[in-house]
Order: C-alpha cells, then structure tokens, then sequence
C-alpha cells in the first residue's frame, strides 16, 4: 500500500511513521542486543484499513515474536499515539533484495530488508557515546565486591580463592572454576573477582553462557566467527556464568574449549562458575572435563545457620539504612534463617517482601506479621528440600542424582526423574521454572508435564501409586 494513501484523511494514521517511531522506543525499552536479534528485523508489510500486519523473514522469528513481543508492539504503538485496529505478525511474503547501486533517497526504516535472526551489532550508523558494543554489555555490581561477601565455613574457603586468583596469586593457574547450588554466592564472587581485575588494569569480559552461545550461534549464521573470536581474545580476563547451559550446544561447547585454550596459550586468566562439578555434566566432553579440573576447582557448600543469619542482618542493616522507618528485629531474622532448605538467595526474596510489606503497610515487623505476608513455617527445618528428594528418589530407583541433572531420556531414568519433579513440586514451595533449574535447567513446562504424567500413572497403577506414597511419606518425615 503506497503510504500517501491516507493523506486525504483528517484522522488517518501515518503507519509507517508510526512503525519507526515504535521500533525506537523498542530500541530504548528492550537494549540494542535484543531489539536487534528480534525487532529490526520486522517490517511493516501492511497497513490496510488500520489493520497492520507486520512481516519477520521466517516462521520461527514470527511465532517467537508473537509468543514474546507482541505485547510490547501493541503498548508501543498506544504509546505513540496510533492504536491499530487490529496487529498481526506474519511472514513476510516479500523476500529482501539487493540493489544494483547505492540509492541516494534516504530509505526509511521499515523498508530496510529483514536481517537473519542473530545478535547483530547497529548497522544504522548510529552510535551512542560510550554505549556497550557486542559482546561488552555486563553491567557489574559495584556493591558485589570481595568485602560484602558474608563468608561462612561453607564459604570461607571459596571466597578465600577466588579473591587470591583476582588479585594475582597464584599466576601459573590460569583457570578458576567454582560450583555449587543455585543462590550460594558464585555470581557475586564473579562480580567480585570481575571489579577487583578491572582495579589492576585489566579488560575483563564477563559474560553468562547463554550470552556466548547466542553471540557464537550468531556469528556462525552469519559466517563471522573470526570476528567473534578476536572480539573474545581483546580480553585480559573472561568471565563465564552458568557453564552448565552451554552442554545444550555441540558446536558452541567446541568454541568454548577453543577459547579456554587460547587464554592458557596467551597466559590469561578465565573464571567460570556453575551449578555442578564438570564430572556431572552429561554434555560435556572428556577434552572440555579435562581442561576444567586442570584449574583452581573450588566448591561453595550450603550455608550454615549462623552465616544465613549474618548475611539477613547485613541486609537488614541496608534496608534500615534507606528507610529509617522499616526495623527488622533479630527475632524476625532468626525466623527466616531457621527456613533450613533456603538458600541465601532465596532468604534474601522473604526478607525484601518482609521490608517492602512493613514499608507499604507501615506497620511495624513482627513474627505475627511474618506469619501473615510470608508464610514462614513455625517448625524450624520441617520443609523438604529439593536436594533431598533427588537423593532418596535416586537412593529408591538405585540411580546417581546426577542421573537427574543428565539429557538421559531411557526409561529407567526418564520416569524416577518425572517422580522426584512431582514430589518436589508436592512437597515444597518452589515454583515451576525453580523446579525445573534444580533438575539441569530444564524447563517449567517439563516440570509441569511430569507432574502430570504421574498424577495420571497413580490414577491407573496402584502399584506405582504406593511407591510414589512411600517416597512421600519417607521424605514428609525427613528419614
């Protein structure tokens, strides 16, 4: 549809106007990364009768669009004054062309052809001052450092390490790698140790795996990996999160290896942190396990009583500090560092829903209160912990817990998996994605799914029903 079609109109909406004014404000709302792996590529392929219909180059860009975007189209659209009768995400049916010359009529945003889905860098000759590029989009946390790092028993020597590796001891080890459970610090040593190498001078880029394999994926669709790879190497440091999430990627598993590799080759230093030791990483190979171990491994245990408690005064302390009027007496505090299966992460969420309810309501803390917003459990260590529930379904099904981390989908191990997601999901408090982080970072619809699943085989086999009671009733009285 030609775009003057609506000049002769006193209320028409200029449409395409409207697209590159929604597309810059997706640009500020969203950040560049995201805006251009799944908005620039969109273009507007219609706008007849206020119907618009917006086209992405493939299927699969149009149904995660629809599935994740569609949404923030809409408000974007309201927010710029232009509500469409109706939004629709479509594949384009015109493919992108190339011309034969350099065009000197300026090309409006929506005409630019649909780019391949992957983390691009702006190719509108746009630069913000100082705004991050590519790979270098880590914010860290100034407050994350070595000293506000409330270390345990469990912790001490972990915290200890990494603190020694950040500041230079120790220089023939190239590799740091720290494991442990979700919520016990290791993002904060990264953070840390990431502040305490810029301090000294050095270019550090800290990325989640996630982050990596996205950027690498990317790089290999467009057929640009050299520039991915000496984008990694301009680092003095690099700093990967979640490992764990990189074994869903032959490919990607490969070029991390590669890159470990060459940091040892250039005697630079690499940080990872993961939810596991590398020897139960089912997705790993012998070559990456290998590399892994032939560093400084330092494990962070659980958290004790007394550190849970000191890190929930240390935080209480902060809130108090910026709202005066909010105390959290240690009666409250103990309260919550009783909750045994918590992790400080976890505990930390109780407490600022603690404050912000005492800081809306003005009402002062008190166990009672605690009671009402929160629904802390008067017994102390009376909840079931997801750990113990993987360990005596492994214990009854004669498997390894790290079964249950594993890609395995073999019955024998597929189905006593699907039993301990349901009696996690029964017997504790944690949510669905929580679940399924806990069970090798699969996802909430897989939880789902298994609880289901077994609700359903209780229902039909009253065999397999007392064994899922048995393991209920076992776990409920914490044998």
């Amino acid at each position: 549809m030609a775009m003057g079609q609506f000049t002769n109109k006193q209320t028409a909406v200029d449409w395409y106007a409207a697209w590159a004014r929604v597309r810059e404000r997706l640009r500020r709302e969203l950040g560049d990364p995201v805006f251009d792996a799944w908005i620039r590529p969109l273009t507007l392929d219609s706008a007849e009768k206020d119907e618009l219909r917006i086209g992405a180059a493939k299927p699969f860009v149009r149904n995660w669009v629809s599935n994740h975007y569609v949404t923030r189209i809409e408000r974007a659209f309201q927010a710029e004054s232009a509500e469409p009768a109706s939004l629709s995400i479509v594949v384009s049916n015109t493919p992108p062309t190339v011309a034969a010359g350099v065009s000197k009529e300026p090309v409006r945003l929506e005409q630019q052809p649909a780019a391949p889905v992957s983390y691009l860098p702006r190719t509108d000759g746009v630069e913000e001052a100082g705004a991050p590029k590519g790979l270098w989009t880590r914010v860290l946390h100034t407050q994350q450092t070595f000293d506000s790092f409330i270390a345990g028993t469990a912790t001490e020597f972990g915290h200890g390490a990494a603190r020694a590796f950040a500041e230079g001891k120790g220089s023939d080890i190239p590799l740091l790698y720290i494991h442990g459970g979700f919520g016990y610090g290791k993002t904060h040593l990264l953070n840390a140790a990431a502040l305490e190498f810029r301090k000294r001078g050095k270019r550090v880029l800290f990325l989640r795996a996630e982050d990596f394999m996205r950027h690498f994926l990317g790089a290999l669709y467009r057929k640009d990996t050299l520039a991915f790879k000496e984008e990694l190497r301009s680092a003095d440091v690099l700093i990967i999160d979640d490992l764990q999430h990189i074994c869903r990627s032959t490919a990607t598993a490969s070029e991390f290896l590669y890159t470990v590799n060459a940091f040892a080759d250039l005697r630079r230093r690499v940080v990872i942190a993961a939810d596991r030791a590398p020897a139960a990483m089912e997705g790993l190979g012998a070559d990456i396990k290998s590399r892994m171990t032939g560093g400084l491994m330092i494990q962070l245990e659980k958290p004790d009583r007394d550190t849970r408690l000191a890190i929930l005064k240390s935080r209480a302390t902060e809130f108090t500090r910026l709202r005066p009027e909010v105390v959290l007496p240690d009666c409250v505090l103990e309260r919550i560092a009783d909750i045994d299966d918590a992790s400080p992460r976890e505990m930390i969420a109780v407490l600022t829903k603690l404050a912000t309810y005492a800081d809306i309501t003005k009402k002062p803390v008190t166990p009672e209160m605690a009671e009402e917003a929160v629904g802390l459990r008067s017994a102390p260590g009376a909840k079931t912990s997801i750990e113990d529930i993987q360990r005596k379904t492994a214990e009854f099904y004669k498997l390894d817990v790290k079964d249950f981390y594993s890609p395995q989908r073999a019955r024998r191990v597929a189905r006593p998996r699907q039993v301990a997601m349901y009696l996690a999901r029964k017997l504790t408090t944690r949510s669905l994605p929580e679940i399924g982080r806990r069970f090798g970072g699969r996802d909430h619809t897989t939880v789902l799914h298994a609880c289901r699943r077994i609700e359903a085989l209780c229902s039909e086999d009253p065999l397999f029903k007392q064994e899922v009671d048995f393991l209920s009733q076992m776990l409920s009285k914490r044998m």
